[in-house]
């Protein structure tokens, strides 16, 4: 499967952004999408995540009650909505996806990643 990010910017804190992550090829049997960030000098950290078909949904921490992940099957493109953003989630946001269960937490279960797009939240 190839994925395909967009939707990063320059947002003032308190803003929001929708971030959408387009995927294209063997996409029929999809288990989970989901999106993982990196700010300068940071480790890549899990973010949120979403079961393809269920729509079951997973958030880190920092994000919840923030962020919110969906999917649209029919345009196999998934979403994140980013709203009362912080300087702090400045990163690079990277989309990722896995035909297989098992951690959604971890990165290294993620054998697709799309580009990233930068997300910039200025205070």
């Amino acid at each position: 499967v190839q994925l395909q990010a967009f939707g990063g910017g320059l947002v003032q804190a308190g803003g929001s952004l929708r971030l959408s992550c387009a995927a294209s090829g063997r996409t029929f049997n999809i288990a989970v999408v989901g999106w993982f960030r990196q700010a300068p000098g940071k480790e890549r950290e899990f973010v949120a995540a979403i079961r393809w078909s269920g729509g079951s949904s997973f958030y880190a921490d920092s994000v919840k009650g923030r962020f919110t992940i969906s999917r649209d099957n029919a345009k196999n493109t998934g979403y994140l909505q980013m709203n009362s953003l912080k300087p702090e989630d400045t990163a690079v946001y990277y989309c990722v996806s896995r035909y297989s269960s098992g951690n959604i937490y971890s990165r290294n279960e993620y054998p697709y990643w799309g580009q990233g797009t930068l997300v910039t939240v200025s205070s």
